[in-house]
């Protein structure tokens, strides 16, 4: 069957994709043209064309400011952090949740885990603002009625910031990586456990011999997949929990893009830290899908 002919007979699929096309240019690849004042001195008055050129120079001051290099670090630490955590937890839950019997009360604990990550951080944001405020926070007066401590203002310090942030972070998307994990879990074919039976072997033995190297290939695919997402720390989460008391360990590249452009007005040096971000992310995922495909045989195209 010819091209002509296969378009001809499936027009009406190709009719319903125009508008998600179209959406996608508008939405996604248009506002790419505003990465134009990277490279110049922009000036809302004198708009894109009268505008001066710099050049690289934008992207040089990204490496002299101390700001931003701290700024990079930030990101660095709390994207590796939640990678890490983000794969040892539901790795270490679905196999628990793969050992229980009760149909119903496994379903029951993975809808319960499933439901935050369909909870937006605005709301989520306000409610750990709620637990940790130091003036009457459920936490404070937790540990203030029995411990005797003092209220810690968990949200006004560097170090407690972070934590919080990983914390919460995998707290609100491990549900949905253990359903990753238990589909995997369920593949395993279980002829294998039941040699491993023949052969002696307990449930742990079971575990170690058979269930781990059964979602191995999953784990290296979602753990080297996630090196793309290295620079993305999460904007939304960021956004909605630091204050200026943390600027200097909880600031990372995407707030403090929306700090120097929204709020300071320097339109050219957040575009330029904001396209620098989107290089090397490109990179890094063009790198995590080669290793994926080499590690776990895992490819798209």
């Amino acid at each position: 069957m010819g091209n002509r002919s296969l378009y001809k007979r499936n027009y009406q699929l190709y009719l319903m994709i125009i508008p998600g096309i179209i959406s996608a240019f508008i939405f996604y690849y248009l506002p790419m043209a505003g990465a134009i004042m990277a490279f110049q001195d922009f000036k809302p008055w004198l708009g894109f064309i009268e505008s001066p050129w710099v050049g690289f120079k934008h992207f040089h001051t990204i490496f002299q400011y101390d700001e931003s290099k701290q700024v990079i670090w930030n990101t660095l630490v709390i994207a590796s952090l939640k990678i890490v955590f983000g794969l040892i937890v539901p790795v270490t839950f679905a196999l628990l949740l793969n050992e229980v019997r009760n149909t119903k009360l496994k379903k029951t604990v993975q809808t319960l885990v499933y439901f935050p990550h369909f909870l937006s951080w605005v709301l989520l944001g306000g409610v750990l603002l709620d637990i940790l405020s130091p003036n009457g926070g459920l936490l404070n007066r937790f540990i203030e009625g029995v411990f005797g401590i003092e209220p810690f203002f968990f949200l006004g310090d560097g170090t407690s910031f972070r934590i919080t942030v990983i914390v919460s972070d995998v707290w609100k998307e491990f549900g949905f990586s253990t359903i990753v994990f238990l589909a995997s879990l369920a593949g395993i074919s279980p002829t294998l456990y039941e040699a491993s039976v023949m052969d002696g072997a307990n449930r742990w033995k079971q575990t170690v011999h058979v269930t781990i190297p059964g979602i191995l290939p999953i784990i290296i695919v979602m753990g080297t997949l996630a090196l793309g997402n290295v620079l993305n720390a999460g904007f939304d989460q960021i956004f909605n929990l630091y204050n200026p008391l943390v600027y200097d360990k909880g600031d990372i590249i995407d707030t403090y893009v929306y700090r120097m452009s929204i709020i300071n007005g320097d339109y050219s040096f957040g575009t330029a830290v904001g396209l620098f971000k989107s290089i090397v992310a490109m990179i890094l995922i063009i790198i995590s899908y080669r290793l994926a495909y080499k590690f776990a045989n895992y490819r798209i195209f």
